[in-house]
């Protein structure tokens, strides 16, 4: 028997022998989708312990979370969020011979993910998703969640770890693509801390964020623009909107050919995101749209350099340059933005309006 099938046949209903196959492309947990001889398939995913140290705090956030969203009207929920399956032994987790931690969710089905968006309903449907899911937890206390990720999304703290790393004998080519993402870096050293601040001035709060709103995290009903699902919960957290917005649109306005940010889809997302939002959306929210736009992206291009620096410690990657090659596509992506800046905050300017 292999180590995953010992590991699948610790849930409940699963039998002998099922069937197991890697599910997805996610860069940090291990996804595989299990088929048991009854047919009731489900995911099974062991947490990455480098990156969640706490992962029971990982899945107590799930559990909080699904009875929240289950304690609402069925009428006003218009995401499936994927329930917990429990072990043989009544646990939501299963720790095996090596230390890691399992857990297993439903599968959403009928439902896809999508790599690329193709149409501007799609587009739209991304937008309304999140700030459904965003209004879904606007009555959750930040508070009653763990942070199992400190200093996700901190740029401030990226970049100091980041400047460490440069300080410490390079393992690395000093060459042109490093010089560009340097320099590149450099240049912006004033705008890193513009959330934080906003944050510390209490012109921003904390809220029940998702943490990782990539466009392939939002199911999709099969032949259809709508979306039925919003997965890959593990970075669910207190945090600011702010970060889900910026990553949910470096995801979705991202030309990967060229890099450059799609200002006709980003306008169609954030029309149909603040309809959706309504009053949820503060005016002082509205100010921080724009910096959280470049933000994002160019953390996390920070983020693909300095695990470079480190020797791909925490990324997935096919070669030991591809992260070097992640974070020029997205501060490429970042100029990009900053081109259209003029534009941005006009679009911006008329949704305040």
């Amino acid at each position: 028997m292999s180590r995953l099938q010992q590991i699948a046949e610790q849930y409940t209903g699963v039998g002998s022998n099922p069937q197991i196959s890697p599910m997805g492309n996610g860069l940090i947990n291990d996804t595989y989708l299990v088929t048991p001889n009854n047919g009731n398939r489900f995911v099974l995913q062991g947490l990455n312990g480098r990156v969640f140290p706490e992962p029971e705090r990982v899945i107590a956030n799930l559990q909080r979370l699904n009875r929240h969203i289950g304690s609402q009207s069925a009428a006003d929920v218009h995401l499936q969020i994927p329930a917990m399956l429990p072990t043989l032994a009544g646990s939501a987790s299963y720790r095996d011979d090596s230390g890691q931690v399992w857990r297993a969710l439903q599968l959403i089905e009928p439902a896809e993910s999508r790599e690329h968006i193709t149409n501007p309903a799609e587009a739209s449907q991304v937008g309304f998703a999140l700030a459904h899911f965003h209004k879904l937890c606007a009555n959750l206390p930040a508070a009653e969640l763990h942070d199992t990720l400190p200093g996700f999304h901190i740029t401030p703290s990226y970049f100091e770890t980041y400047r460490q790393r440069l300080a410490q004998p390079l393992q690395v080519t000093v060459d042109a693509a490093f010089n560009q993402c340097r320099d590149f870096i450099d240049r912006m050293q004033q705008q890193i801390p513009v959330l934080e601040q906003a944050k510390q001035r209490g012109e921003l709060r904390e809220r029940v964020i998702h943490g990782d709103p990539k466009l392939n995290n939002f199911l999709f009903e099969p032949g259809s623009d709508r979306i039925v699902s919003l997965i890959d919960l593990d970075t669910v957290k207190p945090g600011l909107v702010h970060y889900d917005i910026g990553d949910c649109l470096r995801s979705c306005c991202h030309n990967p050919s060229n890099n450059e940010f799609d200002l006709a889809r980003c306008q169609t997302i954030l029309e149909s995101y603040l309809q959706e939002a309504g009053e949820f959306f503060t005016a002082q929210d509205y100010d921080y749209l724009y910096p959280a736009i470049w933000l994002i992206p160019f953390e996390l291009g920070l983020r693909f350099f300095s695990d470079y620096l480190d020797g791909n410690q925490y990324f997935k990657v096919s070669t030991p340059r591809q992260n070097l090659e992640r974070a020029q596509a997205l501060f490429e992506l970042c100029r990009s933005i900053e081109r259209q800046k003029g534009d941005l905050q006009q679009l911006l300017a008329k949704r305040i309006g």
